[in-house]
């Protein structure tokens, strides 16, 4: 249905005549224009207004058409865009399990060969480009919760995950958890061993400095009251400096040394966690945080290290 709109207002005088001095007609006067007058079409000199076809311009629109976003221009631009959007999604879900895939085996990196690095190196950074979170800091409550330490290139860490260092004792998990309420960060590193498993953390306090950035001040750290464990086995051989050292023969020593060592560790395990102070110098540092979404985020420290970690409860932890 097509709508006019006049936007030129044509004056037109009336002539009113007086209701007192009106009286009937018996004849029409001559000075009143003919009836058939009426029926023609008015002509207009040269010199009078004119009026050309370009200043009327109407367009007609089906109603059904100018509802479908796939013919109209507007409608168009926005589905493209949905589908835009809906395409990056699906691309940056399958870096995320691709990255996840590529830790596999590396133990947290320290095992990974150099071409494995590499190969997480890339995908971390396209991953970066599509960091749907822009402003990590504005989105405390995707930071907030338990992050599972996957990957990570701080050379500072390998002594640690190194195996064979302690015998029978393992790094089990490395996390950290950030309350964004209290503003608080605790790093913690769990050893499980045959008898027991212990943890060392640390506390430390957190302030915003940029959009991505947070200053990190480190408080004390805490050694955990260790916690017995529910079956103890012990291994066939364990391995210490590289050498695999066969526990068959002394297997029976190990059953009596291992019932005494959990009388011990259940007093141990009474005990409230040990806290100690931090050095000053070393109890400082700042974290970047370069893609964030609720299973990964991806930080860089000071040192030019990066960070992988996975959301506990994530299934990207399921492998």
């Amino acid at each position: 249905m097509a709508t006019v709109q006049f936007f030129n207002q044509f004056p037109c005088k009336t002539r009113v005549q007086s209701p007192s001095n009106s009286k009937p007609l018996s004849k029409p006067p001559s000075s009143l224009v003919p009836m058939s007058a009426l029926t023609r079409r008015p002509s207009f000199s040269p010199g009078e207004f004119a009026v050309s076809r370009s200043d009327f311009r109407v367009r007609v629109i089906d109603a059904e058409d100018e509802l479908d976003p796939e013919t109209s221009e507007g409608g168009g631009s926005a589905l493209l865009m949905a589908e835009e959007a809906i395409e990056s999604v699906e691309e940056t879900e399958v870096l995320k399990r691709s990255l996840v895939d590529s830790l596999y085996g590396t133990d947290r990196g320290l095992s990974a060969s150099s071409e494995t690095r590499a190969e997480i190196g890339d995908l971390i950074t396209q991953l970066e480009s599509k960091n749907p979170t822009p402003a990590p800091t504005d989105a405390l409550f995707l930071l907030n919760g338990k992050w599972i330490l996957a990957y990570t290139s701080f050379v500072g860490l390998f002594p640690l995950l190194s195996r064979g260092i302690v015998p029978l004792v393992k790094v089990d998990e490395i996390s950290q958890t950030i309350d964004s309420d209290n503003f608080t960060v605790e790093n913690s590193v769990l050893f499980a061993g045959p008898l027991a498993t212990t943890s060392i953390s640390t506390n430390a306090k957190f302030e915003i400095r940029s959009p991505k950035r947070v200053q990190i001040k480190f408080e004390e750290g805490v050694i955990g009251t260790p916690q017995l464990t529910d079956s103890i086995e012990i291994p066939e051989y364990v391995e210490f400096l590289g050498q695999k050292i066969d526990l068959t023969p002394i297997r029976g020593l190990l059953t009596s040394v291992q019932d005494t060592a959990t009388s011990v560790a259940r007093t141990i395990s009474s005990q409230p966690p040990l806290k100690f102070s931090l050095p000053g110098d070393s109890a400082q540092s700042w974290l970047l945080t370069t893609y964030l979404d609720k299973d990964i985020r991806i930080s860089r420290g000071d040192g030019g290290s990066v960070f992988v970690l996975i959301k506990e409860g994530s299934p990207l932890l399921n492998p």
